[in-house]
């Protein structure tokens, strides 16, 4: 690819969008143009997840300031009702979705770095912890996931087209390291392939996108930035880049890396690095 992908005149929904992946994966896709409709519970109008500054209002001044066309809307992720009346609410303003993104995770909520709120670290043992939090990673992850894919699959199966993503991380090369994370992760590249059975005999392309260590505002807080091993944007640049490919649908049902990506399409992080595939533990 030795040009910016162009996605102008593309409805794009991506749920997650407050801040982290979810607000590069606007910004990237706001860079080729599109119309970019940004979703979440953080906002400047009310509640904060975890009282923080970043609200889907600043995102969608980015994607305005990226070039593209900027839209929020205030949404429970985890609420199927909330997620139905938001989609009603995009067809009925734009007559259609192209592109549906879920970035939604809550699993890092409380993580100080160390611990999560319950008291148990990264990686402790099954045994030696509540399995109460699992719960928690399932109803902010694989669970949003499939209450968004749900939402735009009538419109996009009666257009015969679009593209539906799952924000992910890869589980093919063994386990990531803690239990819950893994079980969220793996259940939703899962989810991932199993829309893509249903979706393809209907024009519609489904899968799953991993992104390596990104440098997302949680990361810098707890102190893990020299961990990171990319920005945000390049999740973004990666989507746009699947967004823009006439042959996508011959991609359905895997989980694809940024890293790979950008060697597959030419496209560079923010700083104009090409950082490789992230392993956990590289």
């Amino acid at each position: 690819m030795t040009t910016r992908p162009d996605l102008r005149g593309k409805i794009c929904l991506v749920a997650g969008a407050s801040r982290g992946v979810g607000r590069g994966i606007a910004r990237g896709l706001g860079e080729a143009g599109a119309t970019v409709i940004v979703t979440a519970r953080s906002s400047e109008t009310g509640p904060r997840t975890e009282g923080r500054p970043e609200t889907i209002e600043d995102t969608a001044r980015v994607v305005d300031a990226a070039g593209g066309e900027g839209h929020h809307y205030v949404c429970d992720h985890t609420s199927e009702r909330a997620v139905d009346t938001l989609v009603h609410w995009a067809l009925r303003r734009f007559g259609r979705i192209d592109v549906a993104i879920s970035s939604v995770w809550g699993g890092n909520e409380g993580y100080d770095g160390e611990r999560y709120h319950d008291g148990a670290a990264w990686g402790t043992p099954f045994w030696r912890r509540s399995a109460e939090p699992l719960s928690e990673f399932f109803a902010s992850g694989p669970y949003p996931a499939l209450l968004l894919a749900r939402a735009v699959a009538p419109a996009m199966i009666a257009s015969r087209s679009g593209l539906v993503v799952f924000v992910s991380f890869s589980t093919e090369t063994g386990y990531l390291g803690d239990v819950f994370y893994d079980l969220a992760k793996a259940t939703t590249n899962r989810l991932a392939f199993a829309c893509a059975q249903e979706l393809a005999p209907h024009g519609v392309t489904a899968l799953g996108l991993s992104p390596g260590f990104v440098l997302t505002e949680r990361v810098v807080d707890i102190g893990h930035a020299a961990l990171a091993t990319e920005s945000p944007l390049y999740a973004g640049r990666a989507l746009a880049a699947l967004a823009a490919d006439p042959a996508i649908a011959e991609r359905a049902g895997r989980i694809l890396h940024v890293g790979d990506l950008a060697g597959e399409y030419g496209f560079t992080d923010a700083d104009g690095t090409q950082p490789a595939r992230f392993h956990i533990g590289s």
